[in-house]
């Protein structure tokens, strides 16, 4: 084991966890209602001490443990039973395994919290403890195991030598996250307030500023060493962020006259999403091609889904996230580093898959648990009805 690597990916580990805590908490928590910024706190905060309990019980143990199946890991690494400081990874043998574990941890808790974007102010909360435990275990970790722990994406698997290319979680993580928080947004249905815009745009901005920071450690931690290979994934990451803010911002200028700071920070969002794939395959060059193409194509997408589909993705999350894992992915076999039918093909089973095991736990939950949270409790907002809070006493 290495301890130049070790002590990155201590720091990585750190990084990602600050994208959820606070980060993501804060960025989704600006773009809502007053009444409603402490529930989606609440969400984000639950979820990650809910998926880290489940990841050390199962979740790892799925996503990377020996299983010989190729579609799952098996339980043989559950509650760790097994790993001591000196075991080495079997993924990555320069880093103890504990530490694997906990880098892998932060991305488990962040995929199912990018969730919470579709369906902000209208969810029950015993629903989103319940689904996003179930979809974790049941369809992210098989996933990760799939393409990253060895699985029937990875190379040697169905598609030959060369298998599915996703650096960073582009498919893992946003693909993922964005079809299921599409699905869950249609169950749901519309907000019956969709005209109240973001009640603080600083939180907004301050929270995707922590989620740009964080993101190095996502990207350029995947890269499981402190090396050369880090370094380009951290720079090309950056790039890709900066230049996506610049079209998102010059795109909503010249159609509505106006840059505004939700917009250039979703770009920024954007930019990172569409990179995280392919950060460890390109250089700055294509990182710039990359990002000034997502500050644009997300936008639109943006459009589409709210306008002309009429899905009520209150946050965007498809369309910002898993429409930009989507481009990053692509463009992997675009610019050579991965072959067509891999990435395509990835991209069609993962989606498929994510379909089918969201929209199921959606009806299953639904059957435990409320979807929805009744018509008064929306009007009023779900801090004070479902929390017992406010987040702001406007007598002082």
């Amino acid at each position: 084991m290495n301890a130049a690597d070790t002590a990155w990916i201590i720091v990585a580990t750190a990084l990602v966890l600050f994208m959820s805590l606070p980060g993501l908490a804060l960025f989704y928590g600006g773009l809502v209602r007053a009444r409603n910024v402490l529930s989606v706190f609440m969400h984000v905060y639950a979820i990650a001490c809910l998926m880290s309990v489940l990841w050390l019980a199962f979740g790892y143990s799925i996503a990377f443990g020996s299983g010989e199946t190729g579609y799952w890991g098996g339980l043989g690494k559950m509650f760790l039973f097994d790993i001591t400081p000196e075991t080495p990874s079997d993924i990555a043998s320069n880093l103890p395994e504990i530490l694997f574990f906990a880098f892998q941890m932060t991305f488990a808790i962040i995929t199912p919290a990018l969730i919470v974007g579709a369906y902000v102010e209208r969810i029950g909360f015993g629903f989103v403890l319940l689904f996003s435990g179930l979809w974790m275990l049941l369809c992210y970790a098989p996933v990760v195991h799939w393409i990253w722990g060895g699985g029937f994406l990875a190379d040697g698997g169905i598609f030959g030598e060369t298998g599915v290319r996703d650096f960073a979680g582009g498919i893992v993580v946003h693909e993922t996250a964005g079809i299921a928080a599409l699905v869950i947004a249609v169950a749901l249905g519309a907000r019956r307030n969709k005209t109240t815009p973001p009640h603080n745009p600083g939180y907004v901005f301050i929270g995707a500023a922590m989620l740009w920071v964080g993101w190095f450690g996502f990207n350029g931690g995947s890269q499981l060493a402190a090396d050369g290979g880090a370094a380009m994934a951290l720079t090309v990451t950056h790039i890709s962020a900066a230049t996506a803010s610049l079209t998102w911002a010059l795109w909503e200028k010249l159609k509505y006259g106006k840059a505004s700071l939700v917009g250039v920070v979703t770009g920024t969002i954007a930019g990172l999403a569409s990179i995280t794939p392919a950060s460890g395959f390109v250089g700055p060059i294509e990182a710039l091609l990359i990002g000034g193409v997502a500050g644009v194509l997300c936008q639109e997408a943006v459009l589409l889904i709210r306008n002309r589909l009429k899905i009520d993705d209150t946050l965007d999350v498809f369309a910002v996230h898993g429409v930009g894992g989507i481009f990053g992915t692509i463009m992997i076999a675009v610019f050579g580093a991965g072959t067509w039918a891999a990435q395509l093909g990835g991209l069609a089973i993962v989606g498929l898959f994510t379909i089918v095991v969201s929209y199921a736990l959606v009806k299953l939950c639904a059957l435990v648990t409320p979807l929805r949270v009744d018509h008064e409790s929306e009007v009023n907002g779900l801090d004070l009805s479902v929390h017992g809070e406010r987040a702001y006493d406007h007598s002082s």
